[in-house]
């Protein structure tokens, strides 16, 4: 076993060099983005809903979460934790395209969206909420394996 540790590294090298990985890495895999449920914040039924409270990710896949305020009340969206564990790629709101490194928080006041497009890197389970709403029940879970 410990013969075949010692040759892994030195193979990947000379793998590397040959261009082995730019055959499996081909293409820009953040703009392949896997579209997931919409989270909606609030409903008819209730102010206090979430449409989500857990989603199932991957490190290393692309996504696109689409997030719904539905105005009933004003909704600040956050995740910190998780917002730490991704690449972000960008944020779309009202025609505009946001570039940033990291996400603080989504914060509508009125009926409206954000698209949020990111891949995780980090594995474990990552807590959303609405701040200042999660005894009300609007909290849910990032689950990235």
């Amino acid at each position: 076993m410990r013969t075949v540790k010692h040759l892994f590294l030195p193979l990947l090298l000379i793998l590397s060099l040959l261009g082995f990985d730019r055959v499996l890495a081909a293409g820009d895999l953040t703009r392949r983005t896997i579209s997931l449920p919409d989270l909606v914040l609030g409903s008819e039924e209730s102010d206090y809903s979430l449409s989500q409270q857990e989603y199932q990710l991957e490190t290393g896949k692309a996504y696109q979460l689409k997030v719904i305020a539905s105005g009933r009340k004003e909704y600040a969206f956050q995740a910190p934790e998780f917002a730490t564990s991704i690449y972000l790629r960008k944020v779309e709101a009202g025609g505009v395209e946001i570039k940033a490194v990291t996400l603080t928080e989504l914060e509508f006041e009125d009926a409206s969206e954000a698209e949020i497009f990111f891949v995780p890197i980090k594995p474990g389970r990552y807590r959303f909420y609405a701040k200042g709403l999660e005894a009300k029940g609007m909290q849910g879970s990032f689950v990235v394996k």
